[in-house]
Order: structure tokens, then sequence, then C-alpha cells
């Protein structure tokens, strides 16, 4: 029997953006190709152990959200609810969902999308090793000054006394239970509602990542960020197929009637697996034999779009994006040239990505040459995003 999670993370994923502007709440507008949602449960689900990962949505928007998180998740699991007025009813009501036996709560914003892995680690190891209440925050740089309504200066505050804080915010259970139970006001943090309660927390080590997305500005900022960790990767693939298959010839995702039929475990489209084993190569994720094996049943005569679709889907889930594909077939029939922009075009609208493919010969010679079947040659190239 698989042990309960000891630590549990509440992501607030509730507020309408506002100030972002984005038309949508900010949870749901894109980065780099990714909600901020999707990122920060990316950045819970990474903890480095087993957590149970809960989620307060915009109440118009809890299907979409379990959608998202589920699949940044991975196998972590993850629970919906629908948020309130205040951030301080949606913690809440986030907090009534969390197993009573947890030993540790994190409460995070998805507004900070890009706080990695480590700091809510480093959160969570601190409310082990004091039994209290840890938050992440950054020594304040800036000058602060102390002004009046007009905006005159009264004071010039010791920025040494002064930490910027972020999230995750780390808590015993019990204590942020009680300190929710017994809150008579709003606050605005967690943090400070544990402390009207008798638990003050104490400031740790921040991360720069762990910005708050809360204008246009900051989240040009994070666009330019991940640009810079962008990766670009090269993968090549090749398959050959013999003609005395059954049925009619499939080939670049296309029928091709009056045609010999390629003979295979599937339906022998030398350039849809070409193009599959150069994703899967550029992205890490193994071959198609290892992940579409013959002894699997469901793969036994399916077209090449399901191999394509599939390798899509895994190469985004792994945060990869695919940039083009370029085909070499090799082979004395079926005449491709004539068809060679409507096998452009099915495969790009499948793979979401420009897709270019060219035919020759061998002029006679080997086995494409005397026509005993086609061979491909895909290369792909990919960027994975961080």
């Amino acid at each position: 029997m698989t042990p309960l999670p000891r630590v549990a993370v509440i992501i607030v994923a509730a507020g309408d953006g506002v100030r972002l502007g984005a038309g949508q709440p900010k949870a749901f507008v894109r980065l780099s190709g990714r909600t901020l949602l999707e990122r920060a449960v990316e950045g819970a689900a990474a903890l480095g152990e087993p957590a149970q990962l809960v989620v307060v949505a915009p109440p118009g928007r809890l299907d979409e959200a379990r959608s998202l998180a589920a699949s940044a998740a991975h196998a972590s699991p993850v629970t919906v609810i629908s948020g309130a007025a205040t951030r301080q009813s949606s913690v809440a009501a986030g907090l009534a969902l969390v197993d009573p036996d947890t030993e540790t709560v994190l409460v995070h914003d998805a507004a900070r999308a890009l706080a990695p892995a480590s700091l809510f680690a480093r959160v969570l190891a601190a409310v082990r090793d004091t039994a209290g209440p840890a938050v992440p925050g950054l020594p304040v740089t800036d000058t602060i000054k102390q002004t009046d309504a007009a905006g005159t200066i009264l004071a010039t505050v010791d920025r040494s006394a002064l930490s910027a804080v972020q999230t995750p915010q780390g808590f015993p259970y019990a204590q942020l239970r009680a300190a929710y139970d017994a809150a008579d006001a709003e606050y605005t943090d967690d943090a400070a509602l544990a402390a009207a309660s008798g638990h003050p927390a104490r400031v740790i080590e921040g991360d720069p990542l762990a910005f708050k997305i809360t204008t246009v500005w900051d989240l040009e900022r994070a666009e330019g960020l991940l640009a810079e960790r962008v990766t670009t990767r090269i993968g090549l693939g090749t398959d050959t197929h013999a003609f005395g298959g059954e049925g009619e010839l499939r080939l670049a995702c296309l029928a091709w009637p009056g045609e010999p039929a390629l003979a295979g475990h599937s339906d022998g489209d030398a350039v849809a697996h070409a193009i599959v084993d150069a994703l899967l190569s550029a992205a890490g994720l193994g071959d198609i034999g290892s992940v579409f094996g013959t002894a699997d049943p469901r793969f036994e005569n399916a077209h090449g779009d399901v191999f394509l679709v599939e390798t899509r889907r895994l190469l985004e889930t792994n945060g990869c994006r695919i940039g083009n594909v370029s085909v070499q077939l090799v082979g004395t029939r079926p005449r491709f040239a004539p068809r060679r922009d409507e096998a452009e075009q099915a495969l790009s609208e499948i793979l979401g990505a420009p897709v270019s493919v060219s035919g020759t010969t061998t002029d006679g010679l080997g086995f494409t040459g005397s026509g005993a079947g086609v061979t491909a040659i895909a290369s792909a190239l990919i960027r994975r995003l961080p």
C-alpha cells in the first residue's frame, strides 16, 4: 500500500489578473507556450517526494484547470476546487481538502510561475527543521521611503530590516489549520495570518525566479528569462519497409490507391515512422520500437497519423516543441512529386510545424532501386523549453 504524502501544496490560481490586462484569469495566460498554472504545478510536482496537490481555480474554469494541472503534475494526483472572493478565502477552500494527517502545507501563488522546485524543497526543509512557519524572501535593494497621502517623504526606512517575501510559504499543517479557523480579519499573506495566531514565520533565502507576474512588464521579463534557457536539439530517424503488405499503400499519411501496400506491424508508413524516430531522438525519449512496441496491440495496423499525434503529445508533455521536420523518401514508387504538397500539408497539420518531403531514387541500385520497397530518412529540429 502506497503511504499517504506527508506534505500538501496548495496552488492559488483563482485571481482575475486585471492588472495583467490579458482578458482572462492570470493563471491561464501563456508564458512561452505554457500557462502560468502549468508552470506553477510543475514546480510543485518536482518537489522530490510525494505531495498532495490542490489547485484553487476560478469558478468558471475548473475543467480547464483540471486538464492543465493533470498534464503538468505528471504522476502526482491533483485536486481542483473553486476559489472564492478573496485570496484568504480561496486558500481556506484549498486547505479544507488537505488530508488531516498531513504534516506540512506549502501555499504557493500560481503568479510566481517560475519558482523552481529547489525553492519548494528549501521551504519544506525549513519548516521541518524548526517545526514552525518559513517563508522565502530576498533582501530589499531599493531605498524605501515612507510617505504621506500627498506623496511627501516622511522618513527613510532602514532596508536592512526588510525582506521582500515570496511563495511558497510553508507551515506545519496543524498551525495553519488553527490559524485559519481563528482568523477574524483579512491578511495580505498566510505568514501574516499565522503570525496573528501566535506563530511568526522565519524568512529563509528566496529565489529571484520566484518573482510575481502581475503586469505586462513582468510577463515580458519572464518570457526573456525563459528564452535564454531554451535549447535547440536535432534528431535523425530512418525507416525501411518492403512491399507485400495487405490493403492499399499508406505513405506520408496519405492513401495511394492502386499501389501495393508496405508490409509491417502497422501500415508500414516509412515516412511517418522515420519522422517519429527523428522526433523521439531529438527529445531524448527513445525510439519508435521502445515507445510503440510491436507487442502492443493498440498499434497493430495503425496508420501513421496515430504515431505522429502520440509522439507530438509526448514531446509537448516533456517541454519540447517541434521546430520543423525534413524527410527524404527513397524509392521508385509511388510517384511522389505530384502529391508532395498534399503530403506536406497533411504532415504539417498533424505536427503543428512545417514539414518538407522530397523524393529520390537510387538509379536502379539496391533494395529501393529494384522496387522491393522504400526507405525514408528524416531529420527534426525541436526546442526544449525550460
